[in-house]
């Protein structure tokens, strides 16, 4: 990443996410999200309990997302396929009503969380 990018922040939250995420860490603590470059559920991003999904040389982190009343950032990582894919973008976590992915901790609150995206100048 180059200067350009540390001005600008990779990827943000919407109001209805970061109220989400402070439920979901007065339950399971720190957390993180992991958006791989898989179909369906796979190109949404997962939020696991930090540290429980392992990261290595083929992701990213773009970012770590202060939440209030949130004590740890919120670690935003993407595998570096999707990276590429996605770089000239701007990321907003988002929730909507639904259900995701067994695997991510909001599944069993009726909700998932999607990304929305949108380009950005150099």
């Amino acid at each position: 990443m180059g200067d350009t990018y540390e001005e600008i922040p990779r990827v943000e939250l919407t109001p209805g996410a970061a109220l989400l995420l402070r439920r979901l860490s007065e339950a399971h603590g720190p957390l993180m999200f992991h958006q791989s470059g898989g179909c369906c559920d796979g190109s949404a991003p997962m939020c696991y309990p930090a540290g429980e999904f392992r990261t290595g040389a083929s992701d990213v982190l773009l970012g770590e997302l202060a939440v209030d009343g949130v004590a740890e950032p919120v670690e935003f990582w993407m595998s570096r396929s999707q990276y590429e894919a996605w770089s000239h973008t701007r990321l907003t976590v988002d929730v909507v009503p639904g259900r995701g992915s067994g695997f991510s901790l909001e599944a069993p609150e009726g909700v998932r969380f999607l990304i929305r995206s949108r380009v950005i100048d150099d």
